[in-house]
């Protein structure tokens, strides 16, 4: 990463959601001797991930003349209430209410100066997608190690690491704190209760929440209007969402003609596993990210969609 990149500021936004929830937010403008603004992206974070984690790519994207927004959902990092027992949610509500507020905010600035708007996933942001109410405003996703979660689709050791923490480890945590206390096991952010059951839910089938006889037609409805053109890049290290997971889940944007691309780490990059795609010896892989978004047909981000959120300084 150049000094250049590292040394960007970003501003703080509030999001505030369609139903009313207020989201801590980082905005990262170009710099002013780098140009004019090329396009903005949105970030999706992966789950338990705060926004803080991405910074060195979105600083490294703004360096490149692409304005990024970060966002911490709600319950995580600087949008969580002040104790997440007795938080109630639904995971999907990190789609359907947060990042399509992060969505609807950055549309709207591309449609006043005719810029597109991409998005760049991380494990939970590529399921993410195909549930936003307003998918249609975004130019194209590049999504990282996004999987279908089950357990089968993982090496052996693994497999066993993962059972022993929904089988054992997650319910007798939650049942003390009243929420998955995450950050305890070194894993990430603690997780609303809601979002540990349905996760741990779904990652009970080969599909993710397409297999769930619940929800299954819902979402693969939803997944099926999806037309935005996506790449999904999993590293063949990955142990959560190898190469054939990422295929299980992907095969629901069936409408996109998603590419998938299977990433081999090498001497330059290093281990990569679930995480590595954000740490600064990633930056190759970042730069495949902005080249592809560059290739991209250019214009303003199309179809507006009605929604009520906004955005307020600090």
């Amino acid at each position: 990463m150049t000094h250049a990149s590292t040394e960007l500021e970003s501003q703080a936004e509030t999001l505030i959601a369609g139903d009313g929830y207020r989201l801590a937010a980082q905005r990262y403008p170009v710099p002013y001797q780098q140009g004019a603004t090329r396009a903005r992206i949105v970030v999706a974070g992966a789950t338990g991930v705060p926004q803080r984690f991405y910074r060195r790519f979105a600083q490294h994207a703004a360096a490149q003349g692409f304005e990024t927004l970060t966002l911490d959902y709600r319950g995580i990092g600087q949008s969580k209430p002040a104790s997440l027992r007795g938080f109630e949610m639904d995971y999907r509500d990190w789609a359907r209410q947060d990042l399509a507020a992060a969505v609807d905010l950055c549309a709207e600035a591309c449609s006043r100066d005719g810029l597109p708007l991409f998005m760049v996933g991380h494990s939970y942001g590529g399921h993410a997608f195909g549930l936003l109410p307003n998918h249609a405003r975004v130019a194209g996703l590049y999504t990282f190690a996004t999987g279908a979660g089950w357990h089968g689709w993982m090496p052996p050791l693994e497999q066993l690491r993962v059972q022993l923490m929904w089988r054992v480890i997650g319910p007798v945590l939650t049942c003390w704190k009243g929420y998955l206390p995450w950050s305890l096991l070194g894993m990430g952010e603690d997780l609303p209760l809601d979002v540990y059951r349905q996760w741990r839910q779904w990652c009970r089938y080969p599909r993710y929440f397409f297999d769930d006889p619940a929800l299954g037609d819902e979402v693969a409805a939803q997944f099926a209007q999806v037309r935005t053109p996506i790449v999904a890049a999993n590293a063949l290290d990955d142990l959560w969402a190898p190469p054939a997971s990422r295929d299980a889940f992907m095969a629901g944007y069936r409408q996109s003609g998603w590419r998938a691309l299977d990433i081999h780490p090498s001497e330059s990059i290093g281990p990569i596993g679930h995480l590595g795609y954000f740490r600064p010896a990633a930056q190759p892989l970042w730069q495949g990210v902005l080249d592809w978004f560059a290739s991209r047909p250019s214009g303003p981000t199309p179809v507006p969609v009605q929604g009520a959120c906004h955005a307020h300084p600090g």
